[in-house]
């Protein structure tokens, strides 16, 4: 995995939903849309920007009842959070940069 701020993955809902893609194999639109606490619209705006970057998967498996939308991380998809988890890190990790001193803070 290589350190690499990643502006497709940073913006804040974005990187929440990769969060929580992370953590599992999959997750469903809804449960996405209430963690994240966002209209349909607004995580469906965001992950089709991550879906266009490659980074996420979008199934509706067909069979009885309700067709639900699945969501899932790539392997480019969590190379990329990974990637953009440790630049973060090394942004507080940063030397001459005390951690909680107003600069740290940006």
């Amino acid at each position: 995995m290589s350190e690499r701020f990643d502006e497709v993955v940073h913006a804040p809902n974005r990187l929440r939903i990769c969060a929580v893609l992370a953590a599992s194999s999959s997750a469903e639109f809804a449960v996405l849309r209430d963690v994240l606490g966002v209209a349909d619209s607004v995580l469906s705006k965001h992950l089709k920007v991550l879906q266009d970057a490659g980074y996420l998967t979008i199934s509706k498996p067909t069979g009885r009842g309700r067709v639900r939308t699945w969501v899932s991380l790539t392997a480019e998809g969590r190379r990329a959070y990974a990637g953009h988890v440790q630049a973060l890190k090394a942004l507080f990790d940063a030397p001459g940069v005390p951690a909680g001193s107003p600069d740290a803070a940006g």
